[in-house]
């Protein structure tokens, strides 16, 4: 796969908000699911294969950093309120989804639950920097 180059700064950004009140396996099982629905949709954002000096090939990477923040439950529902409103896509990840084994469960839960009512432990965005700024507004960088 060949991609364009990107400029050293690029003008737009990957964010991924986690809820706050997460225990440790679960932020970084909710980042790695949240994170490949921006890499799924959004092919551009995925650089070349890597190869060591051996040769062997690894898996293409973010073109771009990934950066991570937290903030309550209300602060992630207002977010995702700010996403949508922006036209931003974005993927999420919600506390029932902890009791699922499998993404057709997964889609079923979240398809159940009103847009404004979901309980919301995750999301990742990616978008024109000052739109996803806006998204993260009250988060704080993950620690």
């Amino acid at each position: 796969m060949v991609t364009e180059p990107i400029p050293d700064r690029p003008d737009t950004k990957i964010a991924v908000l986690l809820r706050d009140d997460l225990l440790t396996w679960q932020r970084l099982n909710v980042c790695a699911f949240v994170v490949s629905g921006l890499a799924t949709s959004r092919p551009h954002l995925v650089g070349e294969p890597y190869l060591d000096a051996d040769g062997n090939e690894y898996l293409p990477m973010f073109r771009q950093p990934v950066l991570v923040f937290e903030g309550s439950k209300e602060t992630l529902s207002a977010a995702h309120g700010r996403a949508l409103s922006r036209g931003l896509r974005l993927s999420v990840f919600t506390a029932d989804l902890f009791a699922t084994g499998n993404d057709t469960d997964n889609r079923a839960a979240v398809r159940a639950v009103p847009a404004a009512t979901l309980d919301l432990v995750g999301l990742a965005v990616h978008g024109p920097r000052n739109a996803v700024d806006k998204v993260c507004k009250g988060t704080r960088m993950h620690p």
